[in-house]
């Protein structure tokens, strides 16, 4: 199983270093931009952690639990951040999709685990709801298309890009699109 395991360490590498850029924006000049990036930088480490192969690292049986709290959390923060602004509403469900997966890998038999990073024939060997792993792969997908079809120029030309590398609004589209792929792997193989 040589090609699932090596795509899930590119999974973790594309979710890790999503992370870390989204850490970098944490420092920009935006307040907007710093609010979100610190619940996206979560999500791109929570992800990269939860995508490392079961042949590499088994988690004990309480990290499921404490990542499904953990995630939680960051749930109930972006609902009550969705107030504010719609744009929360994305970190709302993407939160939720982490505490779903998280507890239905704590739910699973440890047979289950040992799934994870193996052949997409048969992936829902016990884990998860299949009409609600299925809603989330269609909502995933089609942000990931919708966000990469707004990442494509209008037109050539227009203003600089800011100065520093935690505000262009690009990037930031990139990171989120990176994730939505990401969860659509994740849901994919769970």
């Amino acid at each position: 199983m040589h090609g699932p395991v090596s795509a899930a360490w590119l999974l973790v590498a594309l979710c890790a270093a999503t992370g870390a850029y989204c850490l970098l924006r944490m420092r920009s000049a935006v307040e907007e931009q710093r609010r979100s990036a610190g619940g996206e930088a979560l999500m791109g480490f929570g992800m990269a952690a939860m995508a490392v192969p079961a042949a590499a690292f088994s988690p004990p049986g309480w990290a499921w639990p404490v990542y499904a709290a953990v995630f939680g959390l960051a749930t109930l923060r972006a609902l009550w951040a969705a107030r504010r602004d719609r744009h929360h509403l994305h970190h709302l469900v993407g939160t939720a999709a982490m505490v779903y997966m998280a507890a239905a890998m704590a739910l699973a038999p440890p047979a289950a685990h040992s799934m994870k990073g193996m052949s997409m024939e048969g992936m829902h060997g016990g884990t998860g709801v299949p009409a609600v792993t299925g809603a989330l792969l269609l909502y995933f997908t089609g942000y990931a298309l919708l966000s990469g079809a707004r990442l494509v120029p209008a037109a050539a030309g227009g203003p600089p890009p800011p100065a520093h590398w935690g505000d262009r609004p690009e990037l930031a589209r990139a990171c989120r699109l990176s994730m939505a792929i990401g969860m659509v792997a994740m849901l994919l193989t769970m």
